[in-house]
Formats: C-alpha cells, sequence, structure tokens
C-alpha cells in the first residue's frame, strides 16, 4: 500500500460502513500485551471477530489518561521489552485488513523521531490519536501530524463547548473520538446521562464520523452507544479479558458485534 494513501483508508471504511447503515466497533489493545505473541493473536481475533477499526496501544511509563487496567498492561507490555519499534513490528506482521490507528502519548511518538509517522504508515498504520495534545498546545508538532500520512484522530470532551468541538473537528481527519465521561479509562456501570446531548452537539460541529469510548464495556452499552454514535470504542473491558486470555478477548469483541448490529440503519 502507498504511505500517500494511508490516512483514506479510515474514511473509507467508515463510508462503507455508512452506506450499509452499520456502526463500528472500535477495540483497542496494549500492544506487547498479554505477551508480544498473543498481541499478534489478539489483533487477528479482533478482525475475525467483526472490528472495523483497531486502536493499537503505544505503551507508555506514565499514562495519565488511562485507568489501572490499561495502566497494569502497558507496564506490563513495557516489562517484557516492547517498544514503539516493536510496536510497528507488530503491526506489520500482523496483516490486517481493517484500519489500525496508533494511539499513543506524544513523549513515545516524538522519541522515535521525524520519521515515525512514516515509519508507522509504512507498517500498516492508517491513523494516529495522541492523548496528551490538545488543539492549540503546541502548533508545530500539530502541523507534522497533521501534514503526515496518517490520519489525525483528535479526541473531545463532553465538556467541550460546541464552537470548540468545531475548531477540534477543523484540525482532525479520520473520525473524531468523543470521551463520554471525564477522567481515565476504565470500565463503568452505566453510561453518562448527558451523552445523547453532547453527541448532537457534536454533530453540529462536524461533518467526521463519530466514535464513543471510555466505560463501554457491555453489549448493552455498546448497543446504546451505537444507537447515537458512528463508532464504538471498547478498550479497558478488551484489555481485561485479553488478560485472561486471548479467546476471552475475542469472544467478548463478537458480544459486542452482535449488539452493535442490532442497531437498525
Amino acid at each position: 500500500m502507498s504511505v500517500t494513501i494511508s490516512s483514506e483508508r479510515i474514511a473509507e471504511q467508515f463510508a462503507r460502513l455508512r452506506a450499509s447503515g452499520r456502526r463500528a466497533l472500535v477495540p483497542y489493545v496494549t500492544a506487547g500485551h498479554p505477551s508480544p505473541d498473543e498481541t499478534l493473536a489478539l489483533l487477528s481475533g479482533l478482525e475475525d471477530a467483526g472490528a472495523d477499526v483497531i486502536e493499537v496501544g503505544v505503551p507508555f511509563s506514565d499514562p495519565m489518561a488511562d485507568g489501572p487496567i490499561i495502566q497494569a498492561s502497558s507496564q506490563q507490555a513495557l516489562a517484557a521489552g516492547m517498544t514503539f519499534d516493536g510496536v510497528l513490528d507488530t503491526v506489520s506482521r500482523a496483516k490486517l485488513g481493517v484500519p489500525i490507528v496508533l494511539f499513543t502519548y506524544l513523549n513515545p511518538l516524538l522519541a522515535a523521531g521525524r520519521d515515525a509517522l512514516t515509519r508507522a504508515a509504512e507498517a500498516g498504520v492508517h491513523g494516529v490519536l495522541v492523548t496528551d495534545l490538545p488543539v492549540g498546545a503546541d502548533a508545530e508538532r500539530e502541523q507534522w501530524l497533521g501534514d503526515g500520512p496518517l490520519a489525525f484522530i483528535r479526541l473531545v470532551a463532553p465538556t467541550t463547548p460546541q464552537a470548540r468541538m468545531a475548531e477540534i473537528s477543523q484540525h482532525g481527519s479520520g473520525f473524531v473520538y468523543l470521551i463520554s465521561r471525564l477522567g481515565v479509562t476504565g470500565v463503568r456501570e452505566t453510561l453518562p446521562p448527558d451523552l445523547p446531548a453532547t453527541v448532537r452537539r457534536l454533530r453540529q460541529s462536524t461533518q467526521l464520523p463519530i466514535c464513543v469510548g471510555f466505560g463501554v464495556s457491555r453489549p448493552e452499552q455498546a448497543r446504546a452507544v451505537a444507537e447515537l454514535a458512528d463508532g464504538v470504542v471498547v478498550g479497558s473491558a478488551i484489555v481485561r479479558a485479553a488478560g485472561e486470555s486471548v479467546e476471552s478477548a475475542v469472544t467478548l469483541a463478537a458480544s459486542l458485534r452482535a449488539a452493535i448490529d442490532t442497531v437498525s440503519p
């Protein structure tokens, strides 16, 4: 695949889903967890279970936005020797047919060098999400990401004013990741009651597909989010299940897929 069209894969995937009236299942995995070899099996299994886009997390020693489940998976992956280049090697070896989003903090990306985005695209990555780089925080680095070969996916918080939502969306591509609630990642018992209103505000602010994450862990929650958004992101619940076994994580993903597919076009 040509590097120059890498960023288009995510937009094409959502266009296909929209044409068929389906919502995206977007699971997250931490590269190197439970082990490097099991990550490969997990990626393949998630694709087979119906994932439409897969977020691959770059392990980091200080993952401030993540809760205890993903923090522990990151530490385990680092202890096993996972590096940025190891993440790219894992993606390359997986040879998946669905788009891959690199989910990272800024420091590992900068440490990987100026050609990190190009190397990622060559490995088979199609998008990048940097959790700790808000719009306007660093114009030079934002331009580097925005001009690169990967779709630059931006985060929106539920407290973000509508004008700011529009600004964030204008500086991103692929899709917008709406954080369903404030705080760190993790499994939650209920969805926020104001989520429908937040999604409506964001719809009025962007033409990009909207994916909702943070706290989605069960099929009924995934279905509820799919009623509102274009995609459902599930992270901590997948990582927790993967800690039990790859099969547990794949089974969970299949149940999420089935629930999402009950939503009418």
